[in-house]
Parts: structure tokens; sequence; C-alpha cells
């Protein structure tokens, strides 16, 4: 789909949304593969603009200011750690920030700030478990695998 912050590919298995990645699928479907090997997910990728529909729609009401939360059903894989890290994410609320500290006293982990900045990298739905949200503690806009700019225009597409 096209979308403010240029186009970006929605991968999907059964359960739900799995991965949203920044770029065309000429650009990604390399990785699309490696993330699906790793899996061991032997299926063809077959491209159903349909089954996107309401994922497309929540994403165009979030580039419109009109939607502040996803309520779209995931298949997000990753480790334990991952997965809470990405739990503290979505509870960051719209328009605002928290530093990679504060997410990794809110796991519990307080030292592990390094790992929180590995966990954000590997989300595999940016935009969708707001990564972007997480500041370095000065307030420094770091860190963002879309790149800086995309990071920098989600934070001021939210008023952050």
């Amino acid at each position: 789909m096209e979308s403010p912050i240029g186009t970006l590919t929605l991968v999907a298995t059964d359960k739900g949304l799995s991965q949203l990645l920044f770029g065309d699928f000429n650009e990604t479907g390399a990785k699309i593969r490696t993330w699906m090997a790793k899996r061991n997910m032997r299926r063809e990728i077959i491209r159903d603009d349909a089954y996107f529909t309401e994922a497309t729609k929540q994403l165009q009401e979030y580039f419109h200011g009109e939607r502040q939360a996803f309520n779209l059903p995931v298949d997000m894989q990753g480790t334990s750690f991952q997965k809470s890290v990405w739990e503290v994410l979505q509870r960051i609320p719209y328009g605002e920030t928290q530093s990679y500290k504060q997410v990794a006293v809110a796991i519990h982990s307080p030292k592990a700030v390094r790992a929180i900045g590995s966990a954000n990298n590997k989300n595999p739905l940016p935009i969708i478990v707001p990564c972007h949200r997480v500041i370095g503690s000065n307030g420094a806009i770091v860190g963002y695998g879309g790149g800086i700019e995309k990071k920098k225009k989600l934070l001021e597409l939210e008023g952050a």
C-alpha cells in the first residue's frame, strides 16, 4: 500500500498480520522468503489485496489522523523477551514517547536498554506496534528500522 512515508508491504499468516515492511514487494520479497524459511514455512507467497482490506483501511485512517490504535488480528513471532517488549510498546499512548530506559523498567529489566533497542529493531509490525514512540533518554530520535526520517514523520503525525 502507498503511504505518506512510502510504500508498505503487508504480510500475513492464517492467524493474522505478521509483518509490515518498508518498500514494495520487489524490495521486500527476499526478506519475506528468508523469514518464511527460518520458520519452516514451505508455502507459496500469494498476493491477495482483498485479505488486507481492513489493515489497509486502519493504516490509512492512522495516516489521516483518524485512528490512534489498531484493532487487527496479528501473528507476531518472536522470543518471549521480544514479545514482552512489544506488549509495552502497544501501551505507549498515541502522541507520546518513552525512552528505551523507560521501556526496560516497564518489563522489569532496567539494565536491558540495549536489548530493548534490539527487540524494537526486530518488531515485525512497525507503526501497528509503535516502536517509533521509543526515543533516547536525552530526547534524541534514534534508531528506526525504516530510517530516522520515517520515525520523525510518524512522531510529527502524532504530534509527539
